[in-house]
């Protein structure tokens, strides 16, 4: 948490100033309260109360001003929890688990624990975080990430492996965030190669793997997921593609964040250990199950040309197969844009 003395220095320098936590937990019962009371209980003027309230915003929370009351949180915080978090693993999963960060605000998860790889960390670290500044998606998009609204989080793996022995990878672990999914009760999802996990056929979690080591091994993997559990208005205006998030696809309140990170990483780290010993294999009948766009016209964005075929699923690789002009071609992901034909 952010003391009264480092918030009032902070406020001198906005731009540069953390999530405001002391604030926010000031503002956690959901009431309003003026800003002459909230500086007075951190010891700061109206004014720093003032600038913290635009770094919140910044951040994408959001808190309701109003006039001769003051300032009320627009939604509850449910920060994550580190030690539920690990209790709620099941115990055949919780010994994959060698190290649980989790951040108030970090550039990235992934980058995080791609700077803890080049210093020698363990396989099975994961990193959690409430809000990333520079979250990534594929082909460099954004990955809109306000904090404490969804679930950002990536873990590190050490392959004996080279890259090459590795393809495959981000579609098994599409697999592994469906199924978590699926153990909260959200139904009539699917995937779509070679990533994403969709519900009809808006965006509701990515995922997105850094490999670093030698062609021959050993690899180590960093893999990245978000997750939409309850995505702010003010938030959801940078995105540029459909979306949807958990708490719209609940007739009920979703569970806790700690319990929905519980289930992804529990789902995660189980596939990384079975992907380790088997490879794709082991996964491709539930891929092919939940494939969303099999059989469907789709246009193919690579880096030159644009082709539009029938998807016809994966090949044992993992690689799209596509049918054009009676043709069957596989195409392996990378810097390639897959899109359903209108």
């Amino acid at each position: 948490m952010l003391s009264a003395s480092a918030f009032h220095a902070a406020i001198h320098n906005p731009t540069l100033m953390p999530v405001p936590l002391a604030l926010l937990t000031l503002l956690a019962d959901g009431r309003f309260h003026s800003g002459q009371a909230l500086g007075a209980a951190l010891g700061v003027t109206r004014s720093a109360i003032w600038k913290a309230m635009q770094v919140c915003a910044e951040r994408g929370i959001e808190i309701h001003s109003v006039r001769g009351k003051g300032y009320r949180l627009a939604q509850t915080l449910d920060l994550l929890r580190q030690e539920q978090l690990i209790r709620q693993l099941d115990d055949n999963v919780r010994p994959l688990l060698s190290c649980l960060e989790i951040h108030n605000e970090i550039d990235s998860t992934s980058k995080q624990l791609l700077r803890l790889a080049a210093s020698g960390a363990p396989s099975g670290m994961a990193c959690f975080a409430e809000s990333q500044t520079a979250g990534r998606g594929r082909r460099g998009r954004l990955w809109v990430s306000p904090f404490g609204a969804n679930i950002y989080f990536s873990v590190l793996w050490r392959f004996a492996q080279g890259p090459a022995a590795l393809s495959g990878l981000s579609l098994a672990i599409g697999v592994a965030v469906l199924e978590a999914v699926q153990a909260l009760g959200i139904e009539g999802c699917g995937l779509k190669w070679p990533n994403d996990v969709l519900w009809k056929e808006r965006k509701l979690a990515g995922v997105l793997l850094d490999l670093s080591g030698e062609a021959t091994g050993p690899t180590a993997v960093v893999v990245g997921i978000g997750l939409n559990v309850r995505m702010p208005e003010t938030a959801a205006a940078g995105i540029d593609q459909p979306w949807v998030d958990l708490y719209s696809l609940r007739p009920a309140e979703p569970p806790a964040r700690t319990r929905i990170a519980a289930q992804l990483l529990g789902h995660v780290l189980a596939t990384l250990d079975e992907f380790d010993r088997q490879g794709l294999t082991a996964f491709q009948e539930r891929w092919a199950r939940w494939d969303c766009l099999a059989g469907r016209e789709v246009t193919l964005q690579l880096s030159t040309q644009r082709i539009t075929g029938r998807a016809l699923g994966i090949d044992p690789r993992g690689a799209l197969l596509l049918e054009t002009q009676g043709q069957v071609r596989a195409y392996a992901s990378g810097e390639i844009s897959l899109r359903a034909s209108a």
